[in-house]
């Protein structure tokens, strides 16, 4: 951006236009808005099932019913979406569970769309939940080591995908970080008529230590080893574009980087560089460290909240995934 100086001190004041909260507003370059929130939900068989996450304060494992609870809470609240994760009751080395027709996601699809038409569903779209051994792709094991095997998991992640939309999902946002699952999905989805189904791809995800108590909520920690093969090393900015670009040139619809606070520099390169709409994660350590030190009475967790999802908007994302969707929202509302 070219900077025209329009003067200096003193005809020219900065503070004249910070003298009202009316006219700070009114000025303001950067704004938060509930509609621009996603919460992510995770959903077990059951009823009347509500299980708290340690790691997380005010997050649970939800049944169907206390799912709907939870989206309609959200939705009377203002956001728009929930990004649900499914925990299955059986786990095999195929991921059977995660395009099974009657599969938890499946199912808690269906009601979400009965119950709350109104609600944008997406669905992550990943196997690891699903997996035994933990990982985001069939596993290859040999007398030289163990190996996640690329192209044969494609197959699995558009079958999921697809069965995603069959059950009502609006958006489906494959997380694998395999190659090539935005275009086996978009080939799919198209073969089967659902031309219309957006894909939000997970574009730039990164092998983060920021993701440590999901693991607890999803229940998908790898049993070996960790997913460093297929998620991104934090230090590649360039590559974050290429993996951009190469799933926009694939189909994808939306791009996401995750986590977010941490790489608020790749958000803003990825908007800057694409211009597509553009989602950031605030994953749950994000989440967990401010309710820690809120509770511990170090901050004020609705300041920084706040602060923390207006600087993922001011890097450039249109939408924000975040735990903390209802209360900002309802903070927002004030």
């Amino acid at each position: 951006m070219n900077l025209q100086f329009p003067g200096q001190f003193p005809a020219y004041r900065p503070r004249r236009l910070r003298q009202s909260p009316a006219l700070r507003r009114l000025v303001s370059e950067t704004q938060l808005s509930a509609g621009r929130l996603v919460l992510p939900l995770f959903v077990r068989s059951g009823r009347h099932v509500r299980r708290p996450i340690a790691a997380m304060p005010g997050v649970f494992q939800l049944s169907p019913d206390e799912l709907v609870r939870e989206a309609t809470r959200a939705h009377r609240a203002g956001v728009p979406a929930v990004l649900l994760f499914g925990i299955p009751e059986a786990k095999d080395n195929h991921a059977s569970g995660a395009y099974a027709s009657q599969g938890i996601v499946q199912r808690a699809v269906r009601l979400l769309k009965r119950e709350l038409p109104g609600l944008l569903v997406i669905t992550d779209v990943c196997l690891c939940e699903y997996m035994e051994h933990g990982h985001c792709g069939l596993v290859q094991r040999d007398k030289e080591g163990t190996k996640i095997l690329n192209d044969p998991t494609l197959k699995l992640l558009a079958r999921t995908a697809a069965s995603h939309v069959e059950a009502g999902a609006d958006i489906v946002a494959p997380s694998d970080m395999m190659d090539g699952r935005v275009r086996a999905i978009r080939e799919q989805l198209d073969k089967l008529g659902f031309t219309d189904a957006p894909i939000l791809s997970y574009a730039a995800k990164f092998a983060s230590a920021f993701y440590g108590p999901f693991r607890e909520a999803a229940e998908s920690a790898p049993k070996f080893g960790d997913r460093r093969s297929y998620q991104m090393d934090s230090g590649n900015a360039a590559e974050a574009l290429r993996e951009v670009a190469l799933d926009l040139q694939e189909g994808a619809d939306i791009v996401m980087v995750k986590p977010a606070l941490a790489y608020l520099d790749i958000i803003h390169r990825v908007k800057t560089t694409f211009g597509y709409p553009t989602a950031a994660y605030s994953v749950s350590a994000e989440y967990s460290m401010i309710k820690a030190a809120a509770a511990k009475g170090w901050i004020d967790e609705r300041a920084v909240t706040l602060e923390s999802l207006l600087a993922m908007r001011r890097a450039g994302a249109d939408i924000l995934v975040t735990y903390s969707a209802v209360d900002a929202a309802g903070w927002l509302a004030e």
